[in-house]
């Protein structure tokens, strides 16, 4: 899923109206649970993608299954609807968290390992990152076999590759050299 401009352009708006009625984080929840639903359900994901739908089936469709969503949210699919521009629906819901997160100082710290993370661990590197950013950081751990252990942490466009995996690499240049 790529993220657009158009998808951007309206998370931000639903964000500044989510703020206005003071319900963003209620409307982030909506988000998340909508963008987990699309990735998750290849179905669902399918038939908002079918251009040969109409965009009324889809509306109703998306009414009845995030039925329990906010009005702010149910006013985003009605806005789709007119606009017909259901597809981007995923990439919307993906934007308005990092909006969301963004607008409330809240940054994804990325930790690639080979195994998943324990609560321990997980507490210890969120320790050592409140050293390096001044940000609240919450913990995505993503779980890469590949990298054989240690870990890579990604925060925001900076990166530290502590992977068994990058230092094998770099061990092999360096004999062949």
């Amino acid at each position: 899923m790529a993220s657009t401009r158009a998808a951007i352009r309206y998370a931000k708006a639903i964000l500044d109206l989510a703020n206005s009625k003071g319900v963003a984080e209620a409307v982030n929840n909506d988000m998340k649970s909508i963008a987990n639903a699309i990735e998750t359900n290849a179905e669902l994901s399918t038939f908002i993608q079918n251009p040969t739908t109409k965009v009324e089936v889809k509306e109703s469709a998306l009414l009845e299954v995030f039925s329990d969503v906010n009005g702010v949210t149910k006013g985003l699919f009605h806005l789709l609807f007119e606009n017909k521009r259901f597809e981007i629906l995923d990439a919307i819901a993906v934007e308005y968290s990092k909006v969301f997160d963004q607008s409330n100082g809240i940054e994804v710290a990325k930790v690639t390992t080979a195994i998943p993370m324990d609560a321990e661990l997980e507490a210890k590197v969120l320790a050592k990152i409140a050293t390096l950013s001044d940000k609240k950081i919450t913990i995505e751990n993503i779980v890469d076999p590949s990298i054989i252990g240690g870990f890579i942490l990604r925060i925001g466009d900076n990166q530290y590759n502590a992977s068994v995996a990058n230092r094998l690499q770099v061990l092999k240049r360096e004999l062949s050299n």
